[in-house]
């Protein structure tokens, strides 16, 4: 976590709530720069942006359902001040595995690499 709260700066709620928004909307960002990324080196391979496309469709569907198992009561007051912050991390942490998982592709392959599937070699 890199809230000033952990650092010794007192913060209210909202402000923590505001950072926490803001980190998740960075990795945000960079999910989506990635994922451009990807669809430009290998705009070349129809069937792997197709399903790259589909992929990243049920991600999002599945990034969403988690945070409704974490947090199943979304609209109501169980979780205090605390939940918009709380939902903001979890997406965070989920877009960051994403992120990992996607720059495989940017990364590339290593030679002689016999599993690495629609992956270019580096």
């Amino acid at each position: 976590l890199s809230f000033s709260l952990l650092s010794g700066f007192c913060q209210t709620q909202l402000e923590l709530n505001i950072d926490a928004h803001e980190s998740y909307m960075t990795a945000d960002k960079e999910l989506n720069d990635v994922y451009q990324t990807i669809l430009s080196e290998y705009k070349s391979d129809t069937l792997f942006i197709k399903n790259l496309k589909a992929s990243q469709r049920i991600w999002i569907t599945f990034r969403d359902a988690e945070v409704l198992v974490k947090y199943p009561e979304i609209g109501s007051s169980n979780y205090g001040s605390v939940l918009p912050m709380c939902v903001s991390l979890y997406l965070e942490q989920l877009t960051r595995t994403r992120i990992t998982t996607l720059k495989e592709w940017t990364t590339g392959a290593i030679e002689g690499d016999v599993c690495n599937g629609s992956v270019k070699i580096k």
